[in-house]
């Protein structure tokens, strides 16, 4: 199967407390709340009747708990065993550094200099102890490279922004400033992508 053949559901995780929030999370290992694994649920509704055939789909997850629970719940509704799938460090989230476990208001309040320079550059800049998006997109190439088949990943917003900045070309500054629902599934197929939900 080529790569314009293949079918992706791509799936966010679904809401956590920080999310709620509104704090960095990156790489904290941060539980769904209810309202997340509601979500989780809609989107599983949603995926068993997209495909028909689910024992013949690989399911793929972050190593992150967010997203392996989601996943799980998503398997579940699919009437597949919960934890018959794989995981792929590569589709971790973004890592945040100093920024983890914060909000835009405590960040201002504690080191202004560092948020001007992030919102000036948000696709090359590496918060301290983080990464940038430049190299989470490398990081998430790698990982696309090896999808030769349909397969159902669950995994968070950097890595989705990422991945359609890879699909449909797009300026890099817009990149890190897309849409991430986590209500939604991103389908991706024929060298393109559509939202569902």
């Amino acid at each position: 199967m080529s790569q314009s053949e293949r079918v992706v559901y791509f799936v966010r995780h679904g809401q956590t407390d920080w999310n709620a929030e509104h704090r960095f999370q990156g790489n904290q290992d941060i539980p769904l709340n209810d309202f997340g694994r509601a979500q989780a649920r809609l989107n599983g509704e949603r995926l068993r009747a997209l495909i028909s055939d689910p024992d013949d789909w690989p399911f793929v997850s972050s190593p992150l708990v967010r997203a392996r629970e989601t996943l799980e719940i998503i398997r579940d509704e699919m009437g597949l065993a919960a934890e018959d799938y794989e995981l792929h460090d590569d589709l971790r989230e973004i890592e945040f550094g100093m920024f983890e476990g914060r909000t835009w208001a405590e960040l201002k309040e504690m080191a202004p200099d560092v948020v001007r320079d992030y919102r000036g550059d948000r696709w090359s800049y590496r918060p301290p102890g983080g990464e940038s998006y430049e190299l989470l997109s490398e990081r998430v190439a790698r990982w696309w490279r090896t999808i030769d088949r349909n397969f159902v990943v669950v995994a968070h917003g950097g890595v989705s922004r990422c991945l359609r900045g890879l699909i449909r070309p797009m300026d890099s500054a817009e990149i890190p400033r897309l849409e991430t629902p986590q209500d939604k599934i991103l389908k991706i197929s024929n060298g393109d992508f559509e939202w569902i939900g």
